[in-house]
């Protein structure tokens, strides 16, 4: 059973946590997902054998946490990573941010910086609210969002995501590839080639945008939104292992 922490906001986080040596570890899960996904369980138990400090939580209207998935948006999810880091862990930390996650492990950059020791993204999604919105949607689903506040759009993963007129404003408040993205510790960003949901070009984008001394994209051809493989699993271990060994 997960642990669970309130927040200044008065939301209720389900978390797991492992102690151990820091710099810790933070998992950051991607949009509608939860603390209990394959890439965060992988992580989890790589951490407790390397005796190192980890935690893992559901935002707010995910998994076991408070809240509907609906109410919420990217800067309430922020607030729940920034209330569960300073909360739950100490020193800096490295953040491992998950698609979405990578967007907010980038906000977490420019909230919290003394609180980040170092930065592991896989398949990071910064600002896609902003690229759903021009991209993906149709005229007619726009004029639903404007007429209803809400429409869906099909998953990969099952029930189609819902996407509010609240996410998109919101969204559009927290880019973060608009100005400025100082990254002055190791970076590594981990992207599939076979990625349907954030294409490679974002990645490109991305290592375009941010500067710092020690940022990295690694490439790998074929793999998927999900990163789950057995070697994209242990890619990841390796990238949070490379990022450790610099702090």
């Amino acid at each position: 059973m997960p642990d669970h922490l309130t927040t200044p906001t008065g939301r209720r986080l389900a978390y797991e946590q492992t102690t151990g040596k820091g710099p810790g570890i933070v998992f950051l899960g991607g949009f509608n997902s939860d603390m209990q996904g394959s890439k965060a369980s992988y992580l989890h138990d790589w951490a407790r054998a390397q005796g190192r400090a980890f935690l893992r939580f559901d935002y707010s209207g995910h998994g076991q946490s408070s809240g509907a998935f609906e109410d919420g948006c990217i800067g309430d999810w922020a607030e729940d990573a920034r209330a569960a880091i300073e909360t739950l862990t100490t020193g800096p930390q490295v953040l491992v941010g998950s698609s979405m996650g990578g967007w907010i492990s980038l906000l977490m950059t420019r909230q919290i910086p003394d609180r980040i020791a170092g930065l592991v993204t896989i398949a990071a999604a910064p600002d896609f609210t902003l690229r759903t919105w021009r991209d993906e949607l149709t005229e007619a689903q726009r004029h639903e969002v404007e007429a209803t506040g809400r429409t869906h759009l099909p998953s990969d993963y099952g029930a189609p995501y819902l996407f509010t007129r609240r996410l998109f404003e919101d969204g559009a408040r927290q880019q973060v590839l608009t100005a400025p993205l100082p990254l002055p510790f190791p970076v590594r960003l981990l992207q599939g080639t076979a990625d349907r949901d954030v294409l490679p070009e974002v990645a490109l984008t991305l290592l375009d945008h941010a500067t710092g001394p020690d940022l990295r994209l690694t490439l790998v051809k074929g793999a998927d939104h999900r990163f789950s493989t057995p070697d994209c699993l242990a890619l990841i271990a390796a990238a949070v292992d490379d990022v450790l060994g610099r702090v």
